[in-house]
Formats: structure tokens, C-alpha cells, sequence
């Protein structure tokens, strides 16, 4: 009979009970063994011995145990060895994986056998993994898959004596949860590079622990059985000249190294280190030692502030380099003034990092035999290039792209220089990036020897940049729930939470330049100290635009005069002292002409009226002339004693879930690539109006000149895969209702908007613009991607066909089509929609993975097999490769 398994509960005594636990299971097996003879545990016709603890159980623990002592102390172990040990540890992890397949099938074969074998066969491994005298504590979470395994197939069978094994093997899981308690980071920094199938390992005493098995295995030994010996550390020797020097031509084809020169720049290399997170590209930064710090007199580093932003950079990645200490024209400087020039920014950048790159870039390119010389004393590589974006000399950004985009289109590869110093380079950056990665471009980075692409960094596309037509964006964004003497609001926060992140993630709006306010921070004193503190006294410049938000209450008050004044409400405003808490519109309009920005936009999710305001123009022209005209425009929910409807899906009104939409792209009526303030309004209103009791309203403030704000549009670049996500059903239900009263491009029928006044003006609706076929099919492809959002499969077949009708070598259209039909369940088109995709791109990883699952679902599984391992070698680190692994093992 088995015993029931003693659990002690304090913590103190849980290696107490689990050792409790295994000694009462080891007697209680001896105890009950000896129910059948020994001659029937072993079959007669193929010699299976039920006693026999198969060989895969032992291999199991033996790897384990291997992988532990080679990737204990990584720290103390040197990149070579650290790398090597690494590489075995992957290939006994793997084993690993083989083994647990092995047993998958032992297991299966167990079930064709007669019942006493079956039976006897569970309770030896059992008693060896409860009791085997060679077993530590920690060894035995090696054996958790094959308990989970065993779990899972005793199960399926209704004896007396499955159900014992069932409730036997359910204690074991317990008993190794408590060991599982005992451990920490230990165990998860071994493990945590490997694909776990079901468990995380946790902590038991580390220390005792790896002493037993270093008696057991060393590092050296086990390298040394994998055909690895690790050489003693050679001499560095010079390089020669052509050694020494790196060019971008010698990189594989579509593949590019982003460098940038001059910096740390106290504001641009962060904004260019932010769009590069955007786009999950690498950089190399060749850094002037005197931007970080300087050398005292003892030869001591000081480092200053610009030392944080380098650090920030290593955090996120990117690689640091040596451009001089003071960028001079190092041709012309010998002995020590030229070596100071070297070996003081080394010395700084060692400050920062101790192990940084040994990259180095002679300012201008203009470099000496003796300077040659003391990089390889240094143990330092020229850098040099062969892509000059002329960001130094060139102010326009679109011709900065342009210039390195023409280059690229002869070289097909290359080290691309620009400068984090400038703004333009951040203005430029975007539009490169957008392209390259549309082209199917590679980004490599220095990993300590060469450059290499950096695997499964592919870029964020729907992360765009500001537009090229400001300066600055700034944005203020406003949501209030929680009000102390108004009635409490549900949604407000999420609004304003929402529309501050389709600013900063779509729309190119720097998160610092985004200045939030929520609830209780949403005072008066708050609200006009962000207008008047953060956006006045000089903080705005001539060619800036300023977005703002408000989410909460609105009210309107009749003046003695007979004329209504409109309010926004603050968190702390009073009802019974609107005129002295809260915040009248015509202070709004008073800080809209005083505010040095080009394009202001208000955006109001609160319903009042009372503006004395002037109609907004709306002819083609504006578009061109926009940049020579002052604007000051404003979008207000409804008017007065109308109520916000707070019934749109995910949280949100119904008036900012309509913005949100129209920003994401479908206010975009005319599909010029860009979003008028007159065309969200036009978008906006009849949706909204259809949908509710309020009636938005929209017009110039006074001061305005007719200049229209302006949201500059990107283009998609997503590959639809099973991960991307779709909207839910409320959602898409309220979507066909938006798309039903909106306008469309050239209706013969204005659109009639309400303006400030109350009174009604009539928009025509936008034409189509012409545009060359590569533009409408980007076109047409993000409109697919949203109607496959929204589920509408036929319309987003239609709209990827047009995009490949316009272009038919898209391998983005081609993979997303593909996918619509994959979600019809049309598995056939789909493989033959993904392989045309490989043919335009054989690079595209995605693609392998989809074509898998659809020759996975026409059951072609050998074709299904050779797409998911092209996948996993072009993206092994992807967050889809565990997924594919486990697809993997379903095939076989």
C-alpha cells in the first residue's frame, strides 16, 4: 500500500519533507514490490525487462548535469570559453530534446504491452526517480518531463491500479514543486537560453549542489568530449594596413551597418537611439572623446553627463566606438599629441564600458601611417565607409534619404555614415529606415570581430518618425476621471492614455515632448502651467506644431450678454465657481495666438458651445501652401448640454475610439499619405453624429491664417502571421457602422460639419490624388491590413490583389494575401500565395513559418517540415520559434 506523502509546512522544513517523502516512497515500494513473479516482467518474445530503467532516463540526468557545470560561473569564464561552452551546452540540451522524444515513444510502445509489464515498468522508474541512492535533490527536477509524461498517459486508463500509479506520480510533482521552491536565479540562468517544453526550473542551495557535481564532471573534460580544446591566449599581432581598414563592401548583399559620427549629442542621440528602438535596428556611435569627459592631470577619467547617454546607448544595444578626442584632423598631428587623440578617447569609452568595441573612425576619413600604427598597438580597426549620407553639409532631409537610398541602389550593401549631431539626420532617419526595410535590408552590427547581422532583428514598420514638414511636434494630453465635485467620468483616462500612445508609437511623436496629465496632477494651475511654462518663454519654435487633447467635462455658461461661453473642467473645479476654476475657451484661444508654432490643433472629447471663432477654409491649395500659413484649428466632441457617449469598445468614448481610427489611417481621404485637420473632422463628424446624440464640431480659431495642421502618414510593413492582432467583436461591429457614415473620396455629396458657432458648414469631399503605382499599391496594402483587422476577409483579398496588380513583385501583399486565404481555411492558395512570396524574398522568414502552417494543414508534412527549419534558420531566435519547434515535433 502507498503511504500518503508527509508535507512539513514551514518553510525551514521543506528539504526535511521532500527528503521525508522519497525515504517513505523508497520503503513503501520495497514494502509493496514482490505482487508478481520476476519471470513476468520480462517478455518472452522480444526480452523487454519491466526492471530495467530505460537508458534514455539515465542520459537525461547525465546532460543535465553537464549543462549545469559547463554554464555555472559564466562570469569568470573568458568570450571564447564562455562561447564554446555555451555552443555544447545547446547541443546537450538538445540531446536533451531527443532523449524526451525517445522516452515519448518508449511510453507509447508501454501501452501495447500486457498490464503487470505496463505497471512494473512505471513503478522502476518511479522507485529510481523517488529513491536512486545516486540521485541529489536538484537532479530529480531533470526527471519533471518524464513525470508529466507518465501523468498524462496513466491517465487515459480507469484500473485500480493506474489510478494508485496517477495519485503516485501526482505526489512526485508535488514533492519536486517544494525543491522547485528552494531555487532562484541559479538554475534560471542556465536554462533560461534553452526552450523549456512545460517547466521553469527554480532554486535549491546552489552551492552544495555544484560542489557534488564538479567531483563529478569538469568543464574542461566535457569540451574536450565535444572535440573543443580551448588554446592558450595568443599575442596579439599588427594587422596589416588592408586588415586594419573596414570597408562596407565586403558585406553580404542587402546588408547594412548604420554608423553615426560626433556625438553623444545632448538632445539628437537619444532621438536617433529612440527611432532605432522603434525600428529594432543596431547602431555603431564612433563618439569625440571630449563630448563624454576629459583626462585629468594624473591621467584620471572624468566623466560627464554626456557619459549617461553612452551608457544608455550600450544598454540598448548598440556599440560604442572611438572618433578622437576632439574630431582634428589627425593626417596632419604625430607623437603624442596624435597618440593622445587615440588613446584618451579609449581610455574614456573603457570608463564607460570596459569592454568596448575596438572600432575607430578617423575624422574626415583622413588617416596616417603613424596613426595606422598606434591603433595597432591599441588593438584598434579602422572603420571607414562607403555611404555618405552628407547629413553635415546637405540641411534637407528627404535629399539626405534620398542621396543614401540612390547609393545604395548601385551598391547593394555598405556602411552607411551619418552624424547624431544634426536634427535633419533625425528628420532623415525614418525615411531610410522605412525603405530599406520594405526592401528586405539586413542590419549588421560588431559582435567583437566582424560585423554580422544581427538575427531577429527585424524592424517595428508601423513606428514612424515626425513629419518632414515641422520642426518639432508637441503634444498635451489631458484625461480626467476622478473629479471631487463633477460627476466621476469611466473612460477619459484610457482616452487620453490611448491617443498619447498613437502620438508617440504611430504618428512620430518624441514621448518627451508628449505632456500628459490624468486625474488628480489635471488642476487649473497644472493645465495652463504645461501651456504657458513648458510651451512658452522661447521652448517653441516658428515651424513647431502643438496637438491637443482633453478628455473630461465641458460645460457652457450664458453671459449676461446673452452669449454662451464654452469651459474645459479641471479636476479641482468647483460647479458652484466655474467662472473663477475653470478654464474658459477663450483662454485657449488667447494661448493659441500666443504660442510660437506654426499648426495648433485642439481636440476636445467634451461638449460645450461658446466660441467666437472663425469658419475654416478648405481649398486644394492649402496642402502646398500650408507650410507659409499660420493654423489654429479645433475638433470638439458636441455642443452644449450633450453628453459624451462613453459606449465605444476597449474603453473608450465613441468620439475617441473614432479618432482613434481616423488616425490610424482612415481619416486619410484623399490618400495623399497624410491626415488634414479638415479631413479628420470631415471623417470624424458623420460617424460620430450617426452614432450618438452629440454633433462634433470643427473650425478655425481666431489668429488663424487658414493653415491646416497636418499628420503625416506611414506606411504599414506588417507580415500578417498568426500573431497579428485582430479587433474584437464590439469593436468591429462599431467600425461598419464609422465606415458607413463616413465620407467618401470623391462624393458628389459635401460633407456638412457643424462649426464653433453652431451654425453648419459644407466640405467637399477629397478626390483621389494621383500617384505613381508603387504608392498605390503601399496604398492598397494598408488598407487590407486594416479590413483584415476588422475580420472583413473578402475586402482585404480584394485590396492585397490591387496591390499586387500595381505591384506585382510586393512580397509584402504576396505573403498578406496568402494569410487571408490561410484564415478562409484555403490552405492550398495560401502555400502557393507564401512561396510566391520566397520567390521575391527568400529572405523573409515569416513567410517559411506560414507556408509551414498550411502545408502542415494539407497534411504535406515533409514540405511543412523543410518551411519551418528554413524558418528557424533565418530566425532562431524569434519569438515564433518555440512555436515552430513545437509544430516541429508534431510531425514527426
Amino acid at each position: 500500500m502507498k503511504p500518503i506523502k508527509i508535507i512539513v509546512p514551514a518553510v525551514a522544513a521543506v528539504c526535511l519533507a521532500v527528503a521525508a517523502y522519497f525515504v517513505i516512497h523508497k520503503t513503501t515500494s520495497a514494502a509493496g514490490g514482490g505482487t508478481s513473479s520476476e519471470s513476468a516482467l520480462i517478455d518472452p518474445k522480444d526480452g523487454f525487462d519491466a526492471s530495467k530503467i530505460p537508458d534514455d532516463l539515465n542520459g537525461l540526468l547525465v546532460a543535465y548535469r553537464k549543462i549545469i557545470v559547463l554554464l555555472a560561473d559564466e562570469n569568470k569564464q573568458g568570450p571564447k570559453e564562455r562561447n564554446e561552452a555555451n555552443r555544447i551546452g545547446q547541443a546537450l540540451f538538445h540531446e536533451n530534446l531527443v532523449r524526451l522524444n525517445n522516452l515519448d515513444a518508449y511510453f507509447d510502445k508501454l501501452k501495447t504491452r500486457h498490464a503487470v509489464q505496463r505497471e512494473a515498468s512505471f513503478d522502476t522508474i518511479l522507485t529510481y526517480i523517488e529513491s536512486g541512492e545516486d540521485l541529489y535533490d536538484a537532479d530529480r527536477l531533470a526527471f519533471r518531463e518524464v513525470l508529466v509524461r507518465m501523468q498524462k498517459l496513466i491517465a487515459t486508463e480507469q484500473t485500480l491500479p493506474s489510478i494508485k500509479l496517477h495519485k503516485r506520480v501526482s505526489d512526485d510533482l508535488n514533492a519536486l514543486s517544494e525543491i522547485e521552491k528552494e531555487y532562484d536565479k541559479e538554475l534560471k540562468e542556465i536554462f533560461s537560453r534553452f526552450e523549456s517544453r512545460s517547466i521553469e526550473l527554480k532554486r535549491e542551495r546552489w552551492d552544495d549542489y555544484l560542489t557534488k557535481l564538479r567531483k563529478l564532471y569538469n568543464r574542461e573534460q566535457i569540451l574536450k568530449d565535444y572535440g573543443i580544446i580551448l588554446p592558450y591566449p595568443e599575442k596579439p599581432e599588427p594587422l596589416s594596413e588592408k586588415e586594419k581598414d573596414i570597408f562596407g563592401q565586403g558585406l553580404p548583399a542587402k546588408t547594412v551597418v548604420l554608423t553615426f559620427d560626433d556625438g553623444p549629442h545632448a538632445t539628437y542621440t537619444d532621438e536617433i537611439a529612440a527611432i532605432l528602438k522603434q525600428y529594432n535596428v543596431p547602431g555603431v556611435f564612433f563618439q569625440v572623446g571630449k563630448n563624454v569627459g576629459s583626462i585629468d592631470g594624473k591621467g584620471k577619467e572624468l566623466l560627464n553627463k554626456n557619459a549617461e547617454t553612452s551608457r544608455k546607448l550600450l544598454s540598448a544595444g548598440h556599440v560604442l566606438a572611438n572618433h578622437s578626442f576632439s574630431h582634428a584632423l589627425l593626417s596632419k598631428q604625430s607623437g603624442d599629441s596624435l597618440n593622445a587623440e587615440i588613446e584618451q578617447t579609449d581610455k574614456l569609452l573603457k570608463a564607460i564600458d570596459p569592454a568596448r568595441s575596438a572600432l575607430f573612425r578617423f575624422p574626415y576619413g583622413a588617416k596616417s601611417k603613424e596613426g595606422m600604427q598606434i591603433l595597432g598597438r591599441l588593438g584598434l580597426r579602422s572603420v571607414m565607409w562607403n555611404i555618405d549620407s552628407l547629413d553635415w553639409a546637405d540641411p534637407v532631409p528627404n535629399s539626405i534619404a534620398g542621396r543614401v537610398l540612390g547609393t545604395l541602389e548601385k551598391e547593394q550593401r555598405g556602411i552607411i555614415l551619418f552624424h547624431d549631431i544634426h536634427e535633419r539626420t533625425v528628420k532623415a532617419l525614418p525615411l531610410v529606415l522605412d525603405k530599406l526595410i520594405a526592401d528586405g535590408y539586413s542590419f549588421a552590427s560588431w559582435d567583437g570581430a566582424d560585423f554580422k547581422v544581427v538575427k531577429g532583428g527585424k524592424a517595428t514598420p508601423e513606428k514612424v518618425s515626425i513629419s518632414t514638414d515641422y520642426q518639432n511636434s508637441w503634444a498635451i494630453v489631458i484625461g480626467i476621471n476622478d473629479y471631487a465635485k463633477w460627476p466621476k467620468l469611466q473612460y477619459a483616462v484610457q482616452d487620453a492614455n490611448a491617443i498619447r500612445d498613437t502620438l508617440v508609437s504611430k504618428l512620430g511623436f518624441p514621448g518627451d515632448k508628449v505632456l500628459t496629465l490624468t486625474n488628480g496632477d489635471a488642476t487649473r494651475n497644472n493645465i495652463l502651467a504645461l501651456f504657458h511654462e513648458k510651451l512658452g518663454h522661447g521652448q517653441l519654435k516658428k515651424d513647431d506644431r502643438v496637438f491637443v487633447f482633453f478628455a473630461g467635462h465641458g460645460a457652457t455658461r450664458k453671459l449676461s450678454s446673452g452669449r454662451n461661453l464654452g469651459y474645459i473642467i479641471p479636476v479641482d473645479s468647483d460647479p458652484e465657481q466655474l467662472s473663477v476654476d475653470a478654464i474658459p475657451m477663450t483662454d485657449l484661444q488667447n494661448i493659441a495666438e500666443s504660442l510660437n508654432a506654426k499648426h495648433i490643433l485642439f481636440v476636445m472629447d467634451a461638449c460645450y458651445s461658446g466660441l467666437g471663432l472663425t469658419r475654416g477654409g478648405g481649398s486644394s491649395a492649402f496642402l502646398r501652401e500650408n507650410a507659409r500659413r499660420m493654423g489654429r484649428q479645433m475638433l470638439t466632441a458636441g455642443g452644449a448640454d450633450q453628453l459624451v457617449a462613453d459606449g465605444g469598445p476597449n474603453g473608450h468614448s465613441v468620439f475617441t475610439w473614432t479618432l482613434l481610427q481616423a488616425l490610424s489611417g482612415k481619416a486619410d481621404l484623399n490618400g495623399d499619405g497624410m491626415i488634414t485637420a479638415t479631413e479628420l473632422a470631415a471623417y470624424i463628424a458623420p460617424a460620430v453624429s450617426s452614432m450618438s446624440q452629440q454633433t462634433p464640431a470643427f473650425g478655425s480659431l481666431p489668429g488663424s491664417e487658414g493653415g491646416e495642421f497636418v499628420f503625416e502618414m506611414r506606411s504599414e510593413g506588417e507580415f500578417l502571421s498568426a500573431k497579428t492582432n485582430q479587433l474584437s467583436a464590439d469593436a468591429i461591429a462599431l467600425n461598419n457602422k464609422i465606415d458607413g457614415a463616413t465620407a467618401k473620396a470623391g462624393s458628389e455629396a459635401p460633407i456638412v460639419i457643424k462649426n464653433l458657432n453652431g451654425g453648419e458648414q459644407k466640405i467637399a469631399a477629397p478626390k483621389m490624388v494621383d500617384a505613381p503605382s508603387r504608392q498605390l499599391a503601399q496604398r492598397a496594402n494598408d488598407s487590407g491590413l486594416q479590413l483584415y483587422r476588422e475580420k472583413q476577409y473578402a475586402q482585404a483579398e480584394a485590396a492585397f490583389t490591387e496591390a499586387l496588380k500595381y505591384r506585382p513583385d510586393f512580397g509584402l501583399a504576396a505573403n498578406n494575401l496568402g494569410f487571408v486565404y490561410f484564415k478562409q481555411q484555403k490552405y492550398a492558395e495560401a502555400a502557393r500565395w507564401f512561396e510566391n512570396t520566397l520567390q521575391i524574398d527568400p529572405s523573409r522568414a515569416i513567410a517559411y513559418l506560414n507556408l509551414g502552417d498550411a502545408r502542415a494543414m494539407l497534411n504535406e508534412n515533409e514540405k511543412a517540415k523543410k518551411a519551418y527549419t528554413s524558418f528557424l534558420e533565418l530566425s532562431p531566435n524569434s519569438p515564433n520559434a518555440s512555436y515552430v519547434k513545437e509544430a516541429l515535433k508534431k510531425l514527426d
